[in-house]
């Protein structure tokens, strides 16, 4: 598993957290938010008409309605991205992060109106008569390129070809693995309840909903997405309320460190600036999904004559996902402190490393040479070696680092007994020998640094069956929206038939991912996300001049239905 995760994060440093994908990203949303002179601003009112219906027409061809497909698509981004994910990002980057997701999301709203418009106005009805749609769709139909010769490159088949295939692995890598991952940690942490149980349990029910396609999805989901969110914001509320002293710095930290780096505090090292931006960027896709190309997925199955009508239904999603819930999530953690705490926990050998000497990051000196080995800077010299462990104590003079902070009070354990004998170490990674654990004392991220953060309220331990339920619905539904994003992956690279199959393999991915290491499923879920995005953003940039024209047919349109409203000109 850990030359797994090695092999995962090379790739993923590459592709997802290459710096090149991150301004491909934020870039590509500039663009169109400067050509379409601020869409995520100027057609914000007038997507939440097109969501009550105000555009619909009699006859209007679509699976779903305007507000099914806004929640289908919510569920499918507001997930563990919300509650794991904003952790995840400021635990590596630290509050910094959180302003670059807010900015992702800014941006994003434009992207998702773009993708979604395109999507839309290419979409096809499958074999079974249900709308199918989708980037693949416009890239198969518009991006072949005619040669000087007079032919034709199938630039756009193959383009859609290589989109098809990545959304059938990212449905994995988005909704099924890292979903049920963050469930089950999450259930663990607050109720004890076995991971397996909990993967056993969920599968069975995620099975019974998908069997019923889209139809049934968005009947799930259109009740889903809204309870969730009550109970949520409810716990996220008590915790600000109730640390009410540190909203001011909170909101101080996101903004003071943009230009410096986030310093420092309490057992986090600190993080550089370029480490909080990418970082804070990446989650922010992970989120809003913006650019990825699955949310046109859902939207395609849209009951709507117009595309740019449900482009603008899109363009709320990164606004309620991330400006709104994110935040709420990441003002939870810096308001209740956790984020620069260590807690004891069980460790992750993938984020675990020992290094010879002792440190103390109490001391000056020695927390610069942490910081700069866990930020990659400068590296500390790894232990190679057999570790001598004595009633669970190691004995050897090592330090070891989880979770990018200085491990505390570790000791190793056997069933419920203190364990004794030697633990193999090649070049920092630890090797224990089956059925020894090892816990300590470090900082923690993802859903349980969240479960924590919300028992810092006047509901006390209570609180973290907040997030437990709150994540459950969210991360469960996202799944079950990631399942339709697949299926229709499917449909178009092998047909119909192919559906089942892949309903059968999504159901045992979800059901394993439940007790598998936490980080080699965020890693392959960065990886996963890149390769869906990059061919999406190529093709909206290509098709730039398409989706001008179609806004400037939409609002020619509804000037003359609704002559006595003054709508934005092109």
């Amino acid at each position: 598993m850990q030359k797994l995760n090695d092999f995962l994060s090379i790739l993923d440093s590459y592709i997802g957290g290459g710096q090149w994908f991150v301004f491909l990203l934020l870039g590509t949303g500039l663009f169109f938010t400067i050509y379409l002179v601020f869409p995520q601003i100027r057609f914000f009112k007038y997507a939440i008409k097109m969501v009550k219906g105000k555009f619909d027409r009699e006859g209007d061809e679509g699976d779903t309605s305007h507000f099914q497909a806004l929640t289908t698509a919510l569920s499918g981004t507001v997930g563990t991205g919300n509650i794991a994910g904003v952790a995840l990002a400021v635990h590596l980057g630290g509050p910094a992060a959180l302003f670059w997701m807010l900015v992702t999301a800014l941006i994003g709203m434009t992207t998702k109106f773009v993708e979604v418009t395109l999507s839309h106005k290419h979409r096809e009805k499958a074999e079974d008569g249900t709308i199918a749609g989708g980037p693949m769709y416009y890239m198969k139909k518009r991006l072949n390129i005619k040669l000087p010769s007079g032919k034709w490159l199938n630039f756009g088949k193959w383009m859609a070809i290589i989109f098809a295939v990545a959304t059938v692995f990212s449905s994995f890598g988005t909704g099924s693995l890292p979903q049920i991952n963050s469930i089950s940690n999450s259930l663990w942490e607050t109720f004890s309840i076995p991971h397996m149980l909990t993967g056993a349990v969920l599968a069975v029910l995620l099975a019974f909903v998908i069997v019923g396609g889209i139809k049934r999805i968005a009947k799930v989901t259109q009740t889903l997405v809204p309870v969730m969110a009550i109970i949520y914001f409810l716990g996220a509320f008590l915790v600000i309320i109730y640390n009410y002293e540190n909203i001011w710095p909170s909101m101080v930290a996101i903004f003071a460190d943009l230009f410096t780096g986030s310093s420092a505090t309490g057992g986090f090292l600190g993080a550089s600036v370029a480490f909080a931006f990418n970082r804070g960027v990446n989650r922010g896709l992970f989120s809003n999904e913006a650019g990825q190309g699955s949310a046109p997925i859902a939207h395609a199955a849209a009951r709507a004559h117009e595309p740019v009508s449900e482009g603008m239904v899109a363009l709320l999603e990164p606004f309620i996902d991330t400006i709104i819930i994110c935040m709420l999530t990441g003002m939870t953690l810096l308001a209740s402190g956790v984020w620069q705490e260590k807690h004891e926990n069980l460790f992750q050998m993938a984020d675990l490393a020992v290094v010879e000497g002792l440190y103390d990051d109490g001391i000056e000196s020695d927390r610069q040479s942490l910081g700069a080995h866990v930020n990659g800077k400068k590296s500390l010299p790894l232990f190679t070696g057999n570790l001598k462990v004595t009633e669970g104590q190691i004995t050897d003079e090592i330090s070891i680092i989880h979770a990018r902070s200085l491990a505390e009070n570790v000791f190793l354990i056997q069933g419920n007994m203190p364990w004794t004998g030697e633990v193999p170490v090649v070049r920092g990674r630890m090797s224990p020998p089956e059925g020894v654990r090892v816990f300590g004392e470090s900082l923690i991220h993802s859903a349980p640094l969240t479960t924590i953060a919300f028992s810092r309220s006047w509901l006390g331990e209570y609180g973290k069956y907040i997030v437990s339920i709150g994540l459950l619905l969210f991360a469960f539904s996202t799944a079950i929206s990631w399942s339709y994003y697949g299926e229709r992956a499917m449909i178009y690279l092998f047909g119909m038939n192919s559906v089942i199959w892949y309903k059968l393999v999504y159901v045992v991915g979800f059901f394993v991912a439940s007790f598998v290491d936490t980080s080699i499923v965020w890693v392959f879920s960065g990886i996963t996300i890149a390769l869906m995005t990059i061919p999406n953003l190529i093709g909206i940039l290509i098709l730039h001049r398409e989706v001008k024209s179609e806004v400037k047919s939409f609002w020619k349109e509804y000037a003359e239905r609704f002559p006595d409203e003054k709508a934005p000109k092109y």
